[in-house]
């Protein structure tokens, strides 16, 4: 029951609520060039780290190039073009498949009784 409940608030095709959010979040991200994806923070996250060095060089630096941008753009106090606000892609994915791996292939480590790859600390 409360898990149909919480799918339902939180999808945007049957939620009014969540689509309006999902569409602010987009215009938020739009106006720094960046992907929902590039919000996962590989120091908080082992997992994220993990998945991060799973991918192709050019992904990495494609991503860390849209975080240096949104930097730059909000240390100056601006936004991206209109013209390229309206060429970018927040909800394009690029970790979440390489993540659920990573997560699927710790929580089959931890269902042998292995000892984890590595310790989850908070730096």
């Amino acid at each position: 029951m409360a898990s149909s409940l919480m799918k339902w608030l939180v999808d945007p095709k049957k939620n009014w609520f969540a689509a309006q959010h999902m569409k602010s979040i987009s215009k938020r991200l739009r106006r720094y060039g960046l992907r929902y994806d590039d919000l996962f923070d590989p120091y908080y996250d082992l997992d994220v780290k993990e998945a991060l060095n799973r991918l192709p060089r050019e992904i990495v630096d494609a991503r860390n190039q849209r975080l240096k941008r949104a930097m730059d753009l909000s240390m100056k106090h601006d936004y991206l073009p209109e013209h390229l606000q309206a060429m970018q892609t927040p909800y394009r994915s690029y970790l979440q498949d390489m993540l659920a791996l990573v997560k699927r292939e710790n929580a089959e480590r931890e269902a042998l009784g292995a000892l984890p790859l590595y310790q989850r600390t908070i730096p």
